[in-house]
């Protein structure tokens, strides 16, 4: 089984994004343009919106239009928005529109202002609508009429997208469209990243709904301007704190004309805009931006091999040896749940791992067996497996005198007779010496302990052999 969600992501060490300026942080306004391409009867759909507007308890009403609704809807494209328009022309900070492409047709005086303030507009689909339940093929369409209307309206076919209120299968469908800078229906990081489908990779700009001013009418939110402004501070405070101190990220705010474009909101949005100007290094890029500076510092590289990709003989071949002539646990590990977090040394030896430890006694007590002695009678004859070799050697015990040789075979002699199975170490971890003490200490040991500390070196040795492959 195939777990498709991501839950790894850059893990620990993300890239160093290298903002244009050496910049700490990039700060990225975005404006939804949803107002005239929402749920509405006179659209045809087949009832009224009641999603993010300041009516208490709004849900849709089937066969009727919503006056309250709609005329929120129209305050977001009369006033709101011209609000919003003065405040970045004026500050002269670049914007990225997600403009739905019905609502741009029904918009030209504010389209007009967009492109004559040199705005990045993009794609937000064909029409304000909920797509959870959509099938493949209707959203297909929809996504290929939005491109068609998006390029009569604006002039220009969209570089990116952005549907928001999505459906599962949004992402792979956008992707098969292609012809996209970027794709932004995720919030899972604070950086771009690349993802591979039907071979191709695209471009993810995440996004991020807790800094979006939805919050507004959503709970738990904001309840004033004073409040949302204090919460976009305190992201860009961390965010900038982190970048100085060597790991720039991003932060994507979403903006609504009906929502901040009201003035008690408003204000809050304003004073972050002038609180970001008092610093230097902040880059206040569109997200075309981002997206081709991220192409051009950090290209998409195919992986040499990805372990959760692996057709079952070629994940039992590269694997099958890293617990030694045990490639029963690879097996199981493949038919088990493999996902992107197992595509890391550490993720790998944890599936590996896990196998391991659900195996009865008896098995484990049989990987133990598999082990050869240490500098024993099959290392002298070389026939231990490449892995065990080196490791070996990388001790030394490939060239012991006479004396230590005679006492590692006592030493084996004695822990065989009395454990029933050999002496056990992850030798990288150490030198011929402390191999010598661990010998005559664990000698010491009960069976039960001894076999515990045995697993656990198996399961050291194999982390180290998938470091060694995977880095």
């Amino acid at each position: 089984m195939r777990y498709p969600r991501d839950m790894h992501g850059y893990g620990q060490t993300p890239p160093h994004a290298n903002w244009p300026g050496g910049a700490h942080v990039a700060v990225q306004f975005v404006l939804n343009y949803e107002e005239g391409g929402e749920n509405n009867i006179l659209h045809g759909d087949a009832a009224s919106e009641a999603f993010l507007v300041d009516v208490l308890g709004s849900v849709p009403w089937p066969g009727q239009r919503h006056a309250n609704v709609e005329s929120m809807y129209e305050y977001g494209a009369r006033a709101g928005f011209w609000r919003l328009h003065r405040l970045f022309t004026e500050v002269n900070l670049p914007v990225t529109v997600y403009g739905v492409a019905t609502a741009l047709m029904r918009a030209p005086a504010q389209l007009h202002a967009m492109q004559e303030a040199g705005w990045e507009i993009a794609s937000h689909g064909y029409k304000w609508v909920q797509h959870k339940d959509m099938p493949a093929d209707e959203e297909r369409q929809q996504i290929a009429e939005a491109i068609r209307v998006h390029t009569i309206a604006t002039g220009e076919r969209p570089r990116g997208w952005y549907t928001g209120r999505s459906s599962l299968q949004t992402v792979d469908l956008v992707s098969e469209a292609g012809g996209f800078a970027y794709i932004s229906d995720t919030y899972d990081d604070d950086l771009p990243y690349w993802r591979v489908y039907q071979g191709q990779p695209h471009l993810i700009i995440p996004y991020s709904l807790s800094t979006n001013d939805m919050r507004f009418v959503t709970g738990p939110g904001f309840d004033n301007g004073e409040e949302y402004f204090q919460f976009l501070k305190d992201t860009f405070d961390v965010l900038y704190a982190e970048g100085r101190a060597g790991s720039p990220k991003m932060m994507s705010l979403g903006l609504h004309c009906r929502l901040v474009g009201q003035p008690g909101r408003f204000q809050g949005l304003k004073k972050f805009v002038h609180y970001i100007t008092g610093f230097d290094k902040v880059w206040v890029p569109t997200r075309l931006a981002i997206a081709e500076h991220w192409a051009s510092e950090h290209p998409y590289v195919a992986p040499e091999v990805i372990p959760s990709q692996l057709d079952k003989g070629d994940f039992v071949a590269r694997y099958g040896s890293i617990f030694e002539h045990s490639p029963w646990i690879a097996e199981r590990a493949w038919d088990g749940e493999l996902a992107p977090v197992n595509d890391t040394a550490i993720g790998l030896h944890f599936a590996l791992r896990t196998q391991f430890r659900l195996a009865t006694p008896e098995e484990r007590l049989a990987v133990l067996c598999a082990h050869p002695d240490l500098a024993g009678k099959l290392a002298a004859a070389k026939r231990l497996t490449a892995e065990s070799t080196a490791e070996q050697q990388s001790a030394g015990l490939d060239a012991l005198t006479d004396d230590e040789r005679e006492k590692f075979t006592a030493l084996n002699t004695a822990y065989v007779e009395k454990f029933h199975f050999p002496f056990i170490i992850a030798v990288r971890d150490h030198t011929k010496p402390s191999i010598l003490a661990a010998f005559e200490h664990r000698l010491g040991n009960s069976t039960e302990q001894e076999f515990a500390t045995a697993t656990a070196q198996v399961e050291r040795i194999a982390s180290l052999r998938l470091q060694a492959v995977l880095g």
